[in-house]
């Protein structure tokens, strides 16, 4: 257990889909940080991140959810920069010096644009049962463009951010890795496939569950 993490508390507890790239982050992060954690799973289909507890949680209604005894926090970059904080100040994960902290929020604002609207769009819509309609085929080819600037942006160097892992590669692995379920193809990408073995490969790594349907590419 992170010696940072008192004893007396009680663990941190997850509000999550176990399908949600944006779920997985933060339980990728509070695994390789070695913290004690819950995870409580939310019936999205069910609409119980619409009910009035969970509300009283986050009022968006939107998972994850953070609960660290309660401190709540919501967003899950913002999740991930509270923990390192919290708990990982000096372990390089959200680094300091200013060219490399640049170049994390530029990933970090990255996967709450392309690779929204790509990757994590086109797969959400194959899930839901749109995998054959024009807006997902549009996330499609947002995000082959999208994978081809990645590889051009990562050609040389370990990580997104340089040659140390930080919240940057946590916050975009999961909807990069499994963008075969929503019908985008990573064989023409070596340097991306390259990457998300590494951080699979990271201490404290854990997996995302896989879609129910059949891997589309």
């Amino acid at each position: 257990m992170n010696a940072e993490f008192a004893s007396s508390s009680a663990p941190i507890k997850l509000y999550r889909h176990p399908l949600s790239g944006h779920c997985h982050r933060v339980e990728m992060m509070l695994s390789i940080l070695d913290l004690p954690y819950e995870l409580v799973d939310l019936d999205l289909l069910q609409g119980a991140h619409k009910a009035p507890a969970f509300l009283d949680l986050n009022p968006f209604g939107q998972v994850p959810v953070l609960d660290d005894n309660g401190t709540i926090v919501s967003d899950s970059n913002a999740i991930l920069v509270y923990l390192v904080e919290a708990y990982g100040k000096e372990t390089g994960w959200l680094p300091r010096a200013p060219g490399v902290a640049a170049a994390v929020q530029r990933w970090l604002s990255l996967t709450v644009s392309h690779l929204a609207t790509g990757p994590a769009r086109a797969r959400w819509r194959t899930l839901t049962g749109a995998s054959d309609t024009p807006e997902t085929e549009t996330a499609r080819a947002i995000s082959h463009a999208f994978l081809e600037q990645m590889e051009g942006l990562i050609s040389g160097q370990h990580y997104l951010a340089g040659e140390a892992p930080t919240i940057a590669d946590v916050s975009a692995y999961a909807y990069i890795a499994h963008a075969p379920e929503g019908g985008v193809s990573l064989a023409a990408y070596p340097k991306v496939r390259a990457w998300i073995d590494r951080v699979e490969a990271l201490q404290g790594f854990v997996p995302m569950q896989a879609s129910p349907l059949p891997e589309l590419a």
